[in-house]
């Protein structure tokens, strides 16, 4: 029996702040799909050359009044980066809070302005620590 990973989906409120967090992580817009007829929205975004990789962001039209707010259970996104002090410090700088800081030079967590734990880690082995990493403690949940 053959099986391969498709996409992993989330439901944003606001779509184009969406797009842009993605964006500010490196991704990149790779299909979208409007239905007028569902009143909703799919836009998927991958890192570049990698297609095959996408989260595709679900927005209804008409609101997710009434949805579940536990995320369906839903764990994390997970990324892997070439410099994870680099991908910090921009997204820091474009207003993302570092909810949890590379303090390892390993592995940071983020939220998407829908509440969706990004986790990021670095390319191969740790980096050495570096502040202010190092020493920045914790925000919120990741």
């Amino acid at each position: 029996m053959k099986i391969r990973y498709l996409h992993t989906m989330v439901r944003v409120k606001d779509l184009d702040t969406s797009i842009a967090f993605y964006r500010l992580l490196g991704l990149e817009e790779t299909r979208r799909h409007e239905s007028e007829q569902g009143r909703f929205t799919l836009v998927f975004m991958a890192p570049p050359g990698q297609p095959e990789c996408p989260v595709e962001l679900t927005y209804n039209w008409d609101g997710d009044e009434g949805l579940p707010s536990d995320s369906r259970h839903f764990g994390h996104l997970a990324y892997e980066v070439e410099d994870i002090y680099a991908i910090c410090r921009h997204l820091q700088d474009n207003g993302v809070t570092i909810n949890r800081p590379p303090r390892d030079g390993r592995m940071a967590f983020v939220r998407s302005p829908d509440n969706i734990s990004v986790e990021l880690l670095q390319m191969g082995g740790a980096k050495a620590p570096e502040e202010p990493w190092a020493s920045m403690p914790s925000t919120g949940h990741w």
